[in-house]
Parts: C-alpha cells; sequence; structure tokens
C-alpha cells in the first residue's frame, strides 16, 4: 500500500449501508474498518469497550490516544463516524489532510423509514434473508423534517470544513455500495492495490420492498414531502463578504459590566451616553481581542448588547453620515461618476432641495439593492451593511446577550441595567441628525420597497414591518 494517508474515516449515519461499506473495506489487503470506534456507549461494534489497546475509559479521556493507535496499526485503519459520535473527534480529523474522508449518503426518506422500522422490529443488520423482520411504520412529517435538518446540518458543516482545508472527499450514495467498480475506485483512493475483489456476503440489505409497502400512510407521506422546500426556493440569498467582529469599536461602562457592541449608522451616540451616565469616569475602549478577553475575564457577570435600528432609518443616516457630506469622498464620487447617483459638490448640498434630496436617497437606495448583491464595485462599508451581516461577524469573537431595538431602547436598557444591578439612567436625547431634510419628509413607497428589497436578510431575521416616523 502507498501512504497517501495515516487512516481514514467514513461520515455516515444510522441507515446509510455503513456496516456493508465497513464489511466490502475489510475484505480489501490492507484495510481495516474498525466500526463505529468514537460512539459514546462503545467502541467499534456493541459490547466491545476497547479497541488497538484503548479502553472506553482512556478514550472518553483522551480520544486522541485512538486515533494515534489507528495511525500506528499495520495497514490503513479507519472508522465510522455518525454526528452523533464524540464531537472532540470531528475537528482533528476533518484538519488533517492525511486522514483520508470517504462520506456516504441515502435518500433521507429512505434512511428515516429504514430506522423507524429497525427501531419497531430490533434488527439492526440481516446477515440471512430468511431472518428478516417486517414491518409497516408510520410516516412522522415533524420528525422527519428534524431528521433531514439534521442530516443537512451535518453535511454541510463536512462541506465547509473540506473546503477551508483545502481537502476533497470520495462520495459514495447507498446504492454505490453494491457496486464492486465504486468500491475499488474508493480502494484505490484509500491506496490499496489490486482495489475490491468481491462484495461482502455477511450481510444483505434489510428492507429491499419499496417505500410504498413499508409505510402504512404512503399517501400522508406523499403529500408532507410535496409540502417541503427541497430547492430551498425561499431561502434570501446572500452574497455579502463575511465581516470581522469589529472588536476596536466595541465600547465598555466606566465599571459596569456592560459591553456595547455599536452598529454603524445605529444610535450609537445615543447609547454612549446611556453608558457613560452609568459611571462616573471614561469609558473604556479601543479594545483589541487580547485586551477585550482580559475585561471580560475580569467582569464575571458582564452583559454585552447591539442596538438595531430600522434599515430604512439606518439607510438613510449612512447616506446623509458618509455619503451626501462628502466623509467617503471615493466612495462618494464612483456612486456619482459611475452609478450616476444625482449628487451634487459637496459646495453645493446645502442649497439642495427636497426634491433634489429624495432622489438622490433613492438613487441610494437603487444602489444598495445591487450592491449588496455582490454585484458593484464599491466596497461594502459597514455603516450600510445588513445588521444581520454585523451580527454574524461579532459572533466570530462572541455573540451580544442582549439585541435591542431603537424603537423601544429605553425599556431594553432598563432591563440591561437591572440586570447588572444598576439604577438605569434616564436616556439620553436623540443625537441631531446631519440630515438637511427629515426622514418623514424625504420618504416615498418607491423607496422604502427599494430599500425592502435592499435589506431582506434583515426584514426576515429580525421582523421589521414597514416604517413609520
Amino acid at each position: 500500500m502507498s501512504r497517501r494517508f495515516d487512516m481514514f474515516v467514513i461520515f455516515a449515519e444510522m441507515r446509510t449501508g455503513s456496516n456493508l461499506l465497513e464489511a466490502s473495506l475489510n475484505g480489501v489487503p490492507g484495510l481495516t474498518c474498525h466500526g463505529e470506534a468514537f460512539n459514546p456507549h462503545f467502541m467499534g461494534h456493541p459490547k466491545t469497550d476497547s479497541l488497538l489497546g484503548v479502553t472506553l475509559a482512556k478514550r472518553a479521556e483522551d480520544p486522541a490516544a485512538l486515533l494515534a493507535a489507528m495511525r500506528a496499526a499495520p495497514g490503513l485503519n479507519g472508522f465510522r463516524f455518525f454526528h452523533d459520535h464524540d464531537p472532540r473527534v470531528l475537528d482533528e480529523v476533518l484538519d488533517d489532510p492525511r486522514c483520508a474522508k470517504v462520506i456516504l449518503t441515502r435518500n433521507p426518506v429512505e434512511s428515516y423509514v429504514s430506522l423507524q422500522i429497525a427501531r419497531q422490529t430490533g434488527q439492526w443488520k440481516l446477515g440471512d434473508a430468511r431472518h428478516q423482520k417486517t414491518s409497516q411504520v408510520l410516516f412522522d412529517a415533524e420528525e422527519f423534517t428534524g431528521h433531514l435538518a439534521g442530516l443537512q446540518e451535518f453535511q454541510l458543516q463536512l462541506l465547509r470544513a473540506l473546503q477551508v482545508g483545502g481537502q476533497t472527499a470520495f462520495y459514495v450514495d447507498y446504492e454505490d455500495i453494491q457496486d464492486v467498480a465504486v468500491l475499488s475506485g474508493l480502494a484505490r483512493f484509500l491506496g490499496a492495490e489490486g482495489g475490491v475483489q468481491g462484495l461482502a456476503t455477511s450481510l444483505v440489505k434489510q428492507n429491499p420492498e419499496p417505500l410504498e409497502s413499508k409505510v402504512a400512510n404512503f399517501g400522508a407521506m406523499e403529500a408532507a414531502l410535496a409540502r417541503l422546500d427541497r430547492f430551498n426556493l425561499t431561502r434570501t440569498p446572500n452574497f455579502e463578504p463575511r465581516r470581522g467582529p469589529a472588536v476596536p469599536s466595541f465600547v465598555a461602562a466606566a465599571r459596569a459590566p456592560l459591553l456595547f457592541m455599536p452598529i454603524k449608522a445605529g444610535p450609537v451616540a445615543q447609547v454612549r451616553g446611556w453608558l457613560a451616565s452609568l459611571d462616573e469616569g471614561a469609558l473604556q475602549e479601543e479594545f483589541t481581542q487580547k485586551s477585550l478577553r482580559q475585561w471580560l475575564r475580569g467582569h464575571p457577570g458582564h452583559r454585552s448588547f447591539t442596538v438595531l435600528r430600522h434599515p430604512v432609518a439606518r439607510a438613510h443616516a449612512a447616506f446623509c453620515d458618509h455619503i451626501l457630506n462628502g466623509q467617503y469622498a471615493e466612495v462618494r464620487e464612483v456612486l456619482r461618476k459611475t452609478y450616476k447617483l444625482p449628487l451634487p459638490p459637496v459646495a453645493k448640498v446645502a442649497k439642495m432641495d427636497l426634491e433634489a434630496h429624495r432622489a438622490a436617497f433613492a438613487g441610494f437606495a437603487r444602489f444598495l439593492k445591487g450592491h449588496l448583491a455582490g454585484q458593484t464595485s464599491v466596497r461594502i462599508d459597514a455603516a450600510w451593511a445588513s445588521q444581520a451581516a454585523v451580527l454574524q461577524g461579532f459572533a466570530q469573537f462572541a455573540m451580544p446577550d442582549l439585541i435591542a431595538r431603537e424603537d423601544r431602547l429605553a425599556e431594553d436598557l432598563g432591563h440591561l441595567a437591572e440586570a447588572v444591578g444598576r439604577p438605569a439612567p434616564a436616556l439620553p436625547a436623540p443625537v441631531a441628525q446631519t440630515a438637511p431634510f427629515a426622514l418623514a419628509e424625504v420618504m416615498t413607497e418607491e423607496i422604502e420597497a427599494l430599500l425592502r428589497e435592499a435589506y431582506q436578510r434583515d426584514y426576515v431575521a429580525f421582523g421589521f414591518g414597514g416604517w413609520s416616523a
């Protein structure tokens, strides 16, 4: 055998044919699959509590010891891994390019029905059709939805890890495990010489009948599956780049264990004023990830929070604060020349009438629709990125304990102060806007429709309704 790999893992789930695949691979000289080696309840196979000299207790204490034993064993050794096996093992094998990945899948409806039959009959393996136990089961739509969601989540986790690690896997479907040519290709992928000579004869398919004869309420199952959005048609596409956690923008109270995670173009100044009024002394800011971790460790019982603003109000604030007044001069020039926003020179902004301001803001709203879909050359600034994307960025470091809303800010901040045992100070008045016209004067149905399309993720994720003054 060549040594492209030191070990292998078969990612599978219950009732996907993993026992049969394992039996076939174990018939190839130099390959050994040790079953569900990291099943929390046994080692490899039921009623087994040691494997390659590692006991169940030792594995619980140090799962890496069993991985090391597999790498050191003669030939190429591997195991089957399901989503509910020891999670400490998953990252180690996914990050290791010397560990070959085999991904076994099956039609989720078939695996679900097979699982229900096995649970009902108690028969999990079949070596001879004479001993087959048959049963009809009821399809539970809610239970199947959860079954499907779990499968998809685990598959997406595997896919992303392989993409990030620049690795590939050998994919095998349930129907492939009785195809000698495919199994021989798998053996060659693993580095075995000669391939598979024949299928394992110790196990046979347990329930070869069509689904209609195995499911008692087959009609109800068909109706339930027809309602599933198989192609995820209702998904809101997301082409925004991933954002960092923006730790340097975080602000802590002088002494109270409160940490504010600001979202640009939100009521940041107003919240900073409230935070400052909690204690006498300067706010703590300009954090690095290291200094923020030190602050978190030094303030047990701390609470972190952020504040959402309605997408319409936030877009107008971003437009007025950063584009209209020329703060982002280079971006402003690109918007004016390339994307034809009707923006006058900065010196003449003060002379814009309401119609001119409305036309410029409508142009910005129209630009945002394509911009947030990744269709423009302009960087997506934090001032107008979706709030969902900003929160995902925060989550790379820490999730806020509270996501407050601007329209009920006094109540939300009052609850926060109470949580850390402080009397809640009065909420300062909103900081005066730089906008030359009030948003209520500027708004039209067209502008709101454009912004609703641009910020569909925020409307859906946070339940925003129509904007009102």
